[in-house]
């Protein structure tokens, strides 16, 4: 199963692209943390990559599905990825499509996480990410702990490009070029909407509930056949 989380800058894609990658045994799939690996080992790539993303823009769609032919292209990852960041426009959505085809994959279901800006704007301001084990932290709504926290505080960071300024940019970035993607999906009758408002938990109680039925639904069709 090939899935895709979607939604705006601070909708918590992050979050449940984790959790949900652990209790269905997927790979997650980051292009946004692909692409800061590239600005942390200093590429000449990187260094472009960077100065585009302070600005609160979209790097190009050639880089971005390079980064992602590069993992299904992969046979350990076949049917078993989970997006977390692409596609982001018809175009990356097209190419997506092709290259599933040449490697004989599909996308399963696609989750649109549903934020209002208010919101995506509190909730980014807070952001603190570990950048050792990658988990996404809230110090306003949900503070890392002993309880939900393992690695060391310091590796807790905030990202240089949270910012009310950028992430305005951000979001408008979303509305004008990503949500057209919502019908593109929906006539592909994958598409299912999640309310990003409750507690993580909430959220991806219902996320793993809709995935779930799903496997059930393959199981019982293969085991008629």
């Amino acid at each position: 199963m090939n899935i895709i989380l979607f939604g705006p800058p601070g909708a918590g894609k992050g979050t449940q692209a984790i959790q949900i990658a652990k209790k269905f045994n997927l790979h997650k799939i980051s292009t946004g943390d692909m692409l800061r690996d590239e600005i942390k080992n200093n590429t000449d790539l990187g260094i472009k990559i960077k100065s585009r993303m302070d600005g609160g823009n979209l790097v190009s769609d050639e880089i971005i599905m390079n980064l992602v032919n590069n993992i299904l292209g992969n046979k350990k990852y076949s049917n078993s990825l989970i997006f977390d960041g692409c596609p982001r426009n018809l175009i990356q959505a097209e190419e997506l499509d092709s290259l599933l085809i040449k490697y004989n994959q599909k996308i399963s279901l696609v989750f649109n996480i549903d934020v209002n800006k208010d919101i995506v704007i509190k909730r980014i301001l807070g952001r603190i990410i570990c950048t050792n084990c990658g988990l996404t932290f809230n110090k306003m709504l949900e503070p890392a702990s002993i309880d939900n926290h393992e690695c060391d505080k310091k590796y807790l960071k905030k990202r240089s490009d949270d910012n009310e300024k950028v992430i305005a940019s951000r979001f408008e970035t979303y509305v004008a070029q990503t949500l057209p993607l919502l019908q593109y999906y929906t006539n592909q009758k994958i598409l299912k909407k999640i309310d990003g408002t409750g507690q993580i938990c909430e959220i991806n109680a219902k996320i793993a509930s809709i995935m779930a039925s799903l496997e059930t639904w393959h199981f019982k069709l293969y085991s008629y056949k």
